[in-house]
């Protein structure tokens, strides 16, 4: 698993390792230590909401302030991302 940092703070791009044989593959999306581990502090990730958009929606995240801040991962599996 790589983490890339981005010009944003706080905005890090997790690209995890897949590993693959003939019977199919195995990916771990998020392991918690190793971000930990990267960012070099704890994380508390405790809800994962997965969505699907048809060709031509624009979604939009919501910043939030504290105390209702919430951290979020981007997961694309395909087409891109505009940020």
């Amino acid at each position: 698993m790589t983490f890339t940092r981005t010009a944003i703070p706080d905005v890090v791009i997790i690209e995890p390792k897949v590993h693959g044989d003939s019977r199919g593959y195995f990916v771990e999306t998020f392991v918690s230590n190793k971000l930990e581990e990267f960012l070099g502090y704890k994380i508390n990730f405790c809800q994962d909401n997965e969505s699907k958009s048809s060709k031509g929606v624009l979604r939009g995240l919501h910043y939030q302030l504290p105390p209702h801040a919430q951290t979020k991962l981007v997961r694309v599996i395909h087409g891109r991302v505009l940020d």
